[in-house]
């Protein structure tokens, strides 16, 4: 039975969060509970101390001086509780032969990680692999193996490959491009993709074109919403090239000859410390490699 002088561990995980989020209602919505439980935990801990942790101000929830030193002292260390237990209990279940993919490329794993995942699941004995898409920057609290990422960080230890160095290329339907070259951008609208506003730019820089020089074309959200227009319609796309490299194979899309520019952008693969198996992280991180390669080996038209 709990002593009623024993320390709230919940207690202690909501004012954590409370300390993070600067705010009760957000501390609660990351923490899955009711903004009165929060509050409830927090008064529990403020009577356990006998002093105050939290002062509210309007709706932002500041630090007191001790409630700032009690949150330096405890959220470090109750991180490492959180996953230490996470990691226990997932290698205590039946399902352990898994693997879990978190990635903030949704493009890539659609059109180049997920179609080839049979074949690593056939090279590590029938192995499950979970692939989770986010763009947040990940916390040692979130339960994953492998981090694919172009642009997030890891702040744990963890083996990185570099995958693949970023080449953007303009793509259309074969009747489209019709061995034009870069003629065709003057008649021929090209599609934006507005959760990659980098590209466009990068790619006229790296041809020292203007945006003058080509035709406006379409919008869409993703890249992933883009292939299909091109593939069907008269229009263009600036793209990576790993993207579309499978349409290219299959002649369903071509290349304007003298469209390649790098990016400057890079894609790694990072197989964390804490996996429950090291071991397949790192050699699902080799087999990727080895894929964008492979994926990439073959000369594209107007290099």
């Amino acid at each position: 039975m709990a002593d009623e002088n024993d320390l709230s561990l919940n207690a202690v995980r909501a004012f954590v969060q409370v300390a993070r989020d600067n705010s009760v209602t957000r501390a609660s919505k990351t923490l899955g509970i009711t903004q009165s439980s929060v509050s409830r935990h927090l008064a529990v801990l403020e009577e356990y101390f006998g002093a105050r942790l939290i002062e509210r101000r309007g709706r932002q929830s500041q630090l007191t001086d001790f409630g700032r030193l009690f949150a330096d002292a405890v959220a470090e260390p109750l991180d490492t509780i959180l996953f230490t237990a996470k990691r226990m209990r997932r290698n205590g279940r039946k399902d352990a032969n898994r693997l879990v993919v978190r990635t903030s490329l949704a493009t890539f794993a659609y059109t180049v990680l997920i179609p080839n995942l049979r074949e690593f699941s056939k090279e590590m004995g029938g192995i499950t692999v979970d692939v989770i898409s986010s763009l947040s920057a990940p916390l040692s609290t979130d339960s994953f193996d492998v981090l694919l990422t172009r642009d997030l960080m890891l702040s744990e230890p963890g083996d990185r490959w570099d995958v693949y160095d970023e080449q953007l290329v303009c793509v259309g339907a074969p009747d489209c491009v019709a061995g034009r070259g870069l003629k065709a951008l003057r008649n021929t609208p090209v599609i934006a993709v507005t959760s990659r506003p980098d590209i466009l730019p990068t790619w006229l820089r790296g041809l020292d074109l203007k945006t003058s020089d080509i035709t406006s074309g379409a919008r869409y959200d993703h890249h992933y919403l883009a292939l299909p227009a091109i593939t069907t319609g008269q229009s263009l796309l600036v793209t990576p090239h790993i993207v579309v490299a499978d349409l290219i194979r299959q002649g369903l899309v071509e290349v304007l000859d003298g469209s390649r520019a790098p990016s400057g952008m890079q894609y790694h693969a990072y197989a964390i410390d804490r996996s429950s198996d090291p071991d397949v992280a790192r050699a699902f991180c080799r087999w990727l490699t080895r894929l964008c390669r492979k994926m990439t080996e073959e000369e594209v038209p107007g290099k």
